[in-house]
């Protein structure tokens, strides 16, 4: 067992891509967004012997853009295939968040090879991109990014994010979630992508040919639990799960339950694999 920890850098196409690494027996599950936030996890997932990357998509978390490249949804994509590439070079168990869960839609559907399964969790996948943002001058646009790392929003944004939490807890996990915005290429990225269009990926749902597994919690009071049922719905080959009493993000509301369903989804396919094997 190699735990690698949350100190990682590695050049992929000259930029240092941040991730957190756990290794253990014959699994691999991919994480976006900041690693920090899978800080309640990763150690979950390391007791359950699946082997796991965190990785930052580039423009998001702490990788180093000291470069600063493009940071649209092509670069985003290929950025990430490079790291697969390059460190993991087998099918993957992608793992999306929120919008993570439009870049794991669009990142297997452009690269079906590198991806087994999907995990999609309260998942952002019917908004049209960035909308009417993307036309915003330069300046506005530099002015909302300012906006959005702003305490008392993202307070109120945490607020609506998870259910009844203390102000105490609220506060940590605020602070955590905006430590990455105060990056020096934080603001740029950010109006990079907002600008560029953003991801539309709900014509690419009914192209996705992975099984797979939609989390959602029960309070979710950022995204509609109506959205579950018609992802479930165009799916081609998909299960849905809804966590009682939890917000947005199970994962860190209750990272118990997302990962025992993680966990169960990921050692029933395998068990059902070695079962055909072994009568053949």
């Amino acid at each position: 067992m190699v735990l690698t920890g949350l100190q990682n850098m590695q050049e992929t196409n000259l930029i240092s891509t941040f991730y957190a690494q756990v290794t253990l027996e014959s699994h691999t599950a991919l994480f976006f967004s900041s690693c920090l936030e899978w800080r309640y996890v990763l150690p979950l997932l390391e007791e359950s012997g699946i082997e796991t990357w965190a990785i930052d998509i580039l423009g998001w978390g702490f990788s180093d853009l000291g470069k600063l490249p493009p940071c649209d949804v092509v670069s985003k994509r290929d950025h990430f295939y490079q790291f697969w590439k390059s460190y993991i070079r087998r099918p993957i168990i992608l793992v999306g968040p929120s919008l993570g869960s439009a870049v794991a839609v669009d990142f297997a559907v452009n690269y079906p090879e590198a991806v087994e399964k999907l995990v999609l969790i309260g998942a952002s996948v019917y908004s049209e991109g960035t909308g009417k943002l993307a036309t915003l001058p330069r300046a506005v646009a530099y002015a909302g990014v300012n906006l959005l790392k702003s305490l008392p929003l993202r307070l109120y944004a945490t607020y609506l994010t998870f259910t009844k939490i203390s102000f105490s807890t609220s506060l940590d996990w605020t602070n955590v979630g905006r430590l990455h915005c105060f990056l020096p290429w934080w603001d740029d990225a950010t109006v990079d992508f907002m600008t560029s269009g953003g991801y539309n990926v709900s014509p690419l749902i009914g192209k996705v040919k992975q099984k797979t597994l939609i989390i959602w919690g029960e309070n979710d009071r950022i995204i509609s639990n109506k959205f579950a049922v018609r992802l479930h719905c165009e799916l081609p080959d998909a299960i849905i799960r809804q966590i009682p009493n939890c917000g947005h993000l199970p994962h860190l509301e209750r990272p118990d339950s997302t990962i025992k369903l993680i966990v169960e989804f990921v050692q029933r396919e395998s068990k059902t694999l070695s079962q055909c094997v072994a009568q053949v």
